[in-house]
């Protein structure tokens, strides 16, 4: 049977959200007049989220579940709907109703005037946790600054696309998922959408600081090779300063007043010198490394533990 629209949302200890969020989003979808599926992707959770999706399965046949077997990570879950989503048109959204369901209204009529790509766009978010909402603003322009793609500023993963947009995402095989920077990398004629942000509706959020520093990093090295051209720079500038202080230490022995110099302390300075950059770049290098190493592998990208989809 033919699906219009999937709505991909991941979950992960969001029993609080589940029932209002179910509440808002089914009378935007209705409204359509169109075949669709809310495809609920549970992440791992530990409290009764995939219990009350199930009851919902029970009496709606448009909502889909996919269990996955453990916590594989919020851009790994929404890759896992993408992947087993139906839909000729694909939207994402969070379940914390940080992202209002009736912006996906407009976003609809957009995609229909001929983009593969319509994004929301924040203008502002109502976050309390001021280091936060700073940390997101000036993770966004370091990224804008750095990347060899042009990935909108102000925006996450909270959009919809075309069928032909997600099967050249499901084709990346990459397993440190940044899907913003892959869709934008994609291309296509994409648009947006602004809206407020509000604050999460109930419940703790999933994304810790660790988390999201682990977003940053692979949006940062799956998008841009600076840092590891830091790392070749910050080689020629030690190398320069070891000309210097070679340079130095021969005036002072030849030229000096006789006595040899001792140098303990611009030895000392040179050897911690060079050790850092050493440790830094060797460190840059080997998170590189590791992605590779991740690919090579080809596990799979997550386990199903139990889905009512029709993949």
């Amino acid at each position: 049977m033919k699906t219009d629209l999937s709505i991909i949302i991941p979950i992960y200890n969001e029993e609080l959200n589940i029932p209002n969020l179910y509440a808002r989003l089914k009378p935007v979808v209705e409204k359509f007049g169109i075949s669709y599926e809310l495809v609920f992707v549970n992440d791992g959770s530990k409290d009764r989220s995939i219990l009350l999706i199930k009851e919902l399965s029970k009496t709606d046949n448009t909502v889909k579940y996919i269990d996955l077997s453990r916590n594989f990570g919020h851009q790994i879950a929404v890759s896992a709907g993408i992947d087993l989503s139906v839909g000729d048109s694909i939207a994402i959204i969070d379940a914390d109703l940080q992202d209002p369901p009736e912006l996906i209204d407009i976003m609809y009529k957009k995609l229909k005037e001929g983009y593969e790509n319509v994004y929301a766009k924040r203008r502002s978010r109502k976050d309390k946790n001021v280091i936060k909402k700073a940390a997101y603003k000036t993770f966004y322009r370091i990224l804008a600054r750095i990347s060899q793609v042009d990935i909108p500023l102000d925006t996450g993963d909270f959009r919809i696309m075309s069928r032909k947009m997600a099967e050249v995402v499901k084709n990346m095989p990459e397993r440190n998922k940044f899907l913003r920077g892959q869709i934008a990398w994609a291309g296509f004629k994409q648009t947006f959408v602004e809206y407020d942000r509000d604050e999460r509706a109930a419940g703790e959020p999933g994304y810790t600081y660790k988390k999201l520093f682990q977003l940053a990093f692979d949006g940062i090295t799956g998008f841009s090779n600076l840092p590891l051209r830091i790392a070749t720079y910050s080689g020629f500038v030690v190398f320069f300063i070891s000309l210097v202080l070679i340079g130095y230490s021969l005036i002072s022995y030849f030229f000096g007043n006789g006595q040899i110099p001792q140098g303990w302390t611009s030895l000392m300075i040179s050897v911690m010198f060079l050790g850092g950059i050493q440790l830094l770049s060797l460190g840059i290098i080997g998170e590189y490394i590791s992605r590779i190493q991740t690919d090579v592998r080809q596990r799979p990208l997550y386990v199903v533990a139990e889905s009512n989809t029709e993949k």
